[in-house]
């Protein structure tokens, strides 16, 4: 054995090992039950961060299965990002030049699809960099054939059991990037605007969007406001910057009496709370911005202008015409903007497909509570439950090219749509005209991914037969689904309903939640903030082994954690003691006797050998990690190899222990152990992957 580690030299080799020899892939028997794993897929386009590679959690689970002798599954697959992929895309058409627009729909479809494919691979070997023993004879790209034809299959179900409909509402939607965007797409800043105190007939109430005047339909007070009661129901004259107009006082809860005067004004086109004020009250809807984010005809000779500029000439107009009470220069409040390119977002109406979710939220809740998933930690099972609890109908539709093209076609006869399964019809199914066109819109990532569990294991036989495959059979539902609590309620619950309701069972038996990666101050890792750490780089400076160590150690599921190179430059340190106890143990001289301490030793580890495979089955893989590292490190090295060197442990045993610890240190660390292993004397020619756990 060298003197030192190196896993540079070892890393690469023993994953080709792995690979070659076919030690990924699940040996089934009918007689077992698998433990199977999906991974969560990551962008087929972009580098991994740090927070994939907590994807180490599901390689310890998959590694630990395989060793007590489960037929073990993990299935990798990729992403196509809708939004994150074209976005990245539009950033290269600009350098040189070009845009979106410059190409015709297919052309540019098939030009992301070359694009992504160039770069899927980079990401591939970034997980095989981390030793994620992924089987990838099975490898799943979200828009693989089959899965697509699987998703549209659940969309036309869906449909024809009145489950998804087509409806008018507000969408968070970015006037740059074209598209709406769900909840989690959104952030929100927060940032210093002035707050216009504007005459309004009698009122005088407080906005920070004056431009969006010309879409008023109504004034709210709340009905509780003593100030304002008298005044609901009804209607005032406003002085406009167009001319005089006529609207209705209303009296509604969401008004807040200590914002501004506790008068508001109700633009139910541009305005989530006020879409729902016009709902509840019947009113009118006026667009005044538009999808390009300027202002529309209806706001006259501002139309054409966008909201920033059209802002600031309002303001001059109404100040000249003694329509602005006073201005608070400073009002903090908080911003909707997107996440990628920082424009704000513009609540907007827009026609689009929806999920009726209250009928699926239901039965995922039932199988919550009936305990069909388990939950780890516990404490996140109360927040899914609030969350199916208080869904609203999902909006399924993107205005994107690159993803899964909505398989629907509205008639230009009666205006009735028709949806298949992904076939072009021939005809309207209710008039029975020809003249069809086709939705632009392609899904929700979050809709094709919430059916990856089942999706997957369908394309992995390659039938779409009624779930009668191999695969699907045998290894669904899933065993664990492992993922960061922070996408609990877009991901993991809509794989629950969509499970739920295609296959009549459960997606998976437990979830796992594992906590953000943060710095080590405690603080959000960001480019902007320069603090983001590279796993690759960390993996060429300290080995993939360390940084795996240092991702478990020392931190429960769910828990955020502070990581730093300081702990992985430890874990090296870990790493390289147990190079060298290895090292040790296989230079000491062959002895035959019995040492006096054997039958103490064994018995310890022994109790090391049960107390770490409880918490492997218990999922408590912090205090496992900690369990052998204490162990290993002050009992093993400092006490046991000093025994040994003066005769009172035998070689033998000694060297029983060291597999021991080999094998139960092997999920955690499975490059360092498996080139250990087939170093020990004696070894039989089976690799340390595919060894027995100790018992």
């Amino acid at each position: 054995m060298d003197k030192a580690y190196d896993s540079k030299l070892v890393e690469g080799k023993i994953y080709r090992m792995w690979e070659k020899g076919g030690y990924f892939k699940p040996k089934i028997d009918k007689k077992k039950k698998p433990f199977t794993i999906i991974l969560p897929p990551p962008n087929a386009n972009a580098d991994l961060h740090l927070g994939h590679a907590m994807y180490v959690i599901e390689d310890i689970m998959t590694r630990y299965h395989r060793m007590i002798g489960d037929p073990t599954l993990w299935l990798p697959g990729a992403d196509h990002a809708g939004f994150e992929t074209q976005y990245v895309f539009e950033k290269e058409l600009a350098k040189k030049d070009k845009s979106r627009f410059d190409f015709p729909r297919d052309v540019l479809y098939k030009m992301i699809w070359d694009f992504v494919h160039e770069n899927r691979g980079k990401m591939e070997n970034q997980l095989r960099r981390l030793g994620f023993s992924l089987d990838w004879s099975r490898n799943v790209f979200t828009l693989d054939q089959t899965v697509v034809t699987t998703v549209y299959t659940t969309f036309k179900r869906l449909f024809d059991e009145g489950l998804v409909y087509r409806g008018l509402r507000l969408v968070n939607y970015c006037t740059k990037d074209g598209t709406g965007f769900s909840d989690l797409e959104v952030k929100h800043v927060e940032r210093a605007d002035p707050l216009y105190y504007m005459k309004y007939g009698p009122f005088i109430l407080a906005t920070v969007r004056p431009e969006t005047k010309f879409g008023d339909t109504a004034v709210a007070v709340n009905p509780k406001d003593k100030r304002y009661k008298k005044w609901i129901g009804k209607e005032i004259e406003v002085e406009g910057l167009l001319r005089k107009f006529k609207m209705k006082v209303v009296g509604d809860d969401a008004i807040d009496p200590s914002f501004g005067t506790g008068v508001a004004k109700v633009t139910p086109s541009h305005d989530f709370t006020d879409y729902e004020i016009a709902k509840r009250h019947n009113l009118p809807m006026k667009q005044v911005i538009g999808f390009d984010g300027r202002l529309t005809d209806i706001a006259g000779p501002y139309a054409g202008l966008k909201v920033k500029t059209a802002r600031e000439k309002v303001v001059e107009e109404m100040k000249t015409r003694g329509m602005i009470d006073h201005i608070d220069e400073n009002y903090t409040h908080t911003v909707a903007t997107c996440y990628k390119c920082g424009t704000v977002i513009e609540p907007l109406p827009l026609e689009q497909w929806y999920v009726k979710i209250k009928p699926l939220a239901t039965q995922a809740t039932k199988a919550i509570k009936e305990k069909k998933i388990a939950v780890v930690p516990r404490r996140f099972e109360k927040h899914m439950i609030q969350w199916l609890t208080n869904f609203a109908d999902w909006n399924i539709s993107r205005q994107l090219v690159w993803g899964m093209r909505i398989p629907a076609w509205k008639c230009q006869s009666c205006n009735e749509w028709t949806v298949t399964e992904g076939e072009e019809p021939n005809q309207c199914s209710k008039c029975h005209k020809t003249k069809l066109q086709q939705d632009t819109d392609t899904f929700d990532t979050w809709f094709s991914s919430g059916q990856w569990p089942f999706a997957t294991l369908r394309v992995a036989q390659g039938k779409l037969s009624d779930f009668r495959s191999n695969d699907f059979n045998y290894f669904y539902p899933t065993s664990v689904m492992e993922t960061a609590y922070d996408i609990l309620p877009w991901w993991v619950c809509r794989m629950i309903m969509l499970g739920l309701y295609v296959t009549n069972d459960v997606p998976f038996r437990t979830v796992y939640y594992h906590g953000l990666i943060r710095d080590s101050k405690g603080q959000k890792m960001s480019k902007s903030k320069g603090n983001v750490l590279n796993p690759l780089r960390l993996i060429d400076q300290y080995g993939a082994d360390a940084l795996r160590f240092s991702l478990v150690f020392g931190t429960a599921a769910g828990n955020d954690q502070s990581i730093s190179e300081d702990k992985i430059r430890g874990m090296r340190n870990f790493a390289n003691k147990l190079w060298n106890a290895a090292r040790f143990v296989t230079l000491l001289q062959s002895e035959t006797k019995k040492g006096q301490q054997d039958i103490t030793f064994k018995k310890e580890m022994d109790r090391i050998i049960h107390k770490v495979t409880s918490y492997m089955d218990k999922f408590n893989f912090n205090a496992a990690s900690e369990l052998l590292y204490e162990s290993f490190w002050h009992w093993y090295c400092d006490q046991i190899i000093e025994q040994a060197k003066n005769g009172k442990i035998s070689k033998t045993v000694l060297h029983e222990g060291l597999l021991s610890y080999l094998k139960l240190l092997h999920p955690f660390m499975p490059f360092v152990t498996e080139e250990l292993y087939q170093k020990m004397p004696g070894w039989n020619g089976t690799p340390l992957i595919v060894s027995s756990w100790p018992v």
